[in-house]
């Protein structure tokens, strides 16, 4: 193999390995709280839930998977966080947990 199609196979697998990746950039002047309640409701989407409602002055989204009631909370916090609360106790999913895959997908929302 020449010099030239190694290097233009390294670099077709860089860009392949690249387009993978995802970010989500929020959009410009969104405040953190409007942030994480995105990023929360989207998270519910991502693991099957039905939204029934969601209240961003409330900080609040209603939803259900499978039956089971789901409920996201999010709290300003005096110090400028958002406390996010994910809860789901009627849930017979296990490995992972709703509780937990809600968690796990609203982290990937937040690029974390």
């Amino acid at each position: 193999m020449t010099i030239a199609r190694r290097a233009a196979l390294a670099l077709l697998t860089t860009t392949a390995l690249l387009a993978g990746c995802v970010a989500y950039a929020p959009a410009p002047g969104t405040s953190k709280f409007d942030q994480t309640f995105d990023a929360a409701l989207n998270a519910a989407s991502d693991s099957g839930v039905t939204v029934a409602s969601a209240d961003r002055a409330s900080g609040r989204i209603v939803g259900s998977k499978a039956g089971a009631a789901v409920t996201i909370t999010l709290e300003q916090q005096a110090d400028g966080r958002v406390r996010v609360a994910f809860n789901a106790p009627d849930s017979k999913q296990t490995n992972p947990t709703l509780t937990e895959q809600l968690f796990a997908a609203y982290q990937r929302r937040m690029g974390r």
